[in-house]
């Protein structure tokens, strides 16, 4: 099956998905101070992965191998974890934050002339 072929998963549908995970196990979700302690130590192994990849800092031999998209896919991880236990909708926060922007934000930035006549 091609990429394009491949359904991909709505941000509501990654969260149920989450949650019938955590949902099997006792300890259900950590506590807010728990993931916000876990969500920094995640952004911390991104910042190492851009560091060895883009910066001065190249790995040693003997380091682990991990890459970019592993790290981001820990953060969306963290982030959904967080957001079910607090009860928040992701599709929601998401529309919320992109009103704000294109509303906000929207003559901040110079714009890309897409338009050939001008």
């Amino acid at each position: 099956m091609s990429t394009e072929q491949v359904k991909r998963k709505s941000l509501h549908e990654i969260q149920h998905e989450v949650d019938a995970y955590i949902s099997q196990f006792k300890e259900g979700y950590f506590e807010p101070m728990a993931l916000m302690a876990r969500m920094s130590e995640e952004v911390g192994e991104l910042a190492r992965e851009v560091n060895h990849q883009f910066g001065p800092k190249k790995k040693k031999a003997d380091e682990a191998e991990n890459s970019i998209e592993m790290e981001l896919g820990d953060i969306l991880y963290v982030t959904i974890c967080f957001a079910n236990s607090l009860g928040i909708d992701l599709t929601e926060a998401y529309e919320k934050v992109m009103h704000k922007f294109s509303t906000r934000d929207a003559n901040r930035w110079t714009k890309i002339n897409t338009d050939p006549e001008s």
